[in-house]
């Protein structure tokens, strides 16, 4: 069968060979081109055609992705606008309000929402880091408040201190890819928005695994510090303090040879 199938796409190249060309171009695809400076800007751009070539214009690598839809990393973050309890009241809030004042971490939770505590324990954290943390649950605004209004002792949330966005709609869920749509509930997301809208981080976690306040901290302090040394990039598990590496193959030996 793989001889009779070379023999026809040499019959095919052999008898129509602009046909054969023609018919490759229209494939859609999907060009992101790469910032050389890692510095964390946005990435991701919809261009047709095939990979394009490095010119004197530009220094910026590119690489062919075909893919029904782009990556949220690297990209504008959906924006939205939605019901939210906040201080027990009921407020509106929109993710492009905090565009270009704070970082934004979006916490997306499915209906049994009590595992975001840890987050509200630490939000202080977040604050020194000019974040703002927003959590997202699919239950509707009176399911919230009754959560908050009910002491942790007995199974509630207590006051958070943070705005729980009620996504009854399941629109925000969807847009960030972790809405299960045969089940009607959203699975564990966590995305980190820097200040000009673009998502620099997410994870997806199943409905039982839980997530870590401790690497999302580090993975944000991780994100401003490329941010404003951007032609520095952070090595896996880079805390405050430590060495960063410069992305460069003769520049990062000075990083190995350091550690």
């Amino acid at each position: 069968m793989a001889c009779s199938a070379a023999t026809s796409m040499a019959a095919l190249l052999s008898s129509n060979p602009k046909t054969f060309l023609s018919s490759k171009k229209s494939l859609s695809s999907q060009t992101i081109p790469l910032a050389s400076s890692f510095s964390g800007k946005p990435v991701a751009s919809r261009l047709p055609g095939s990979l394009s070539s490095r010119s004197s214009t530009s220094k910026r690598r590119s690489f062919v992705v075909r893919a029904s839809e782009l990556p949220l990393v690297g990209n504008t973050a959906p924006d939205f606008e939605a019901e939210a309890v906040f201080d027990q009241e009921f407020i509106k809030v929109k993710l492009s309000e905090y565009i270009g004042k704070k970082y934004v971490y979006t916490l997306l939770l499915p209906t049994g929402f009590h595992l975001c505590l840890p987050h509200c324990d630490r939000y202080e954290e977040f604050q020194k880091l000019n974040t703002e943390v927003l959590g997202v649950s699919i239950d509707s605004v009176f399911s919230h408040l009754a959560w908050v209004q009910t002491d942790r002792k007995s199974g509630g949330l207590g006051d958070l201190k943070y705005p729980l966005v009620s996504d009854v709609t399941k629109s925000i869920s969807k847009s960030y890819g972790v809405l299960i749509p045969d089940q009607g509930i959203a699975l564990r997301g966590l995305f980190i928005i820097d200040k000009e809208g673009v998502i620099q981080h997410s994870t997806i976690n199943n409905l039982a695994i839980g997530r870590s306040v401790d690497e999302t901290l580090r993975t944000l302090q991780a994100l401003q510090y490329v941010q404003e040394n951007p032609d520095e990039v952070c090595p896996a598990g880079w805390k405050p303090g430590e060495k960063s590496m410069k992305p460069d193959p003769k520049l990062s030996k000075q990083y190995f040879a350091a550690i």
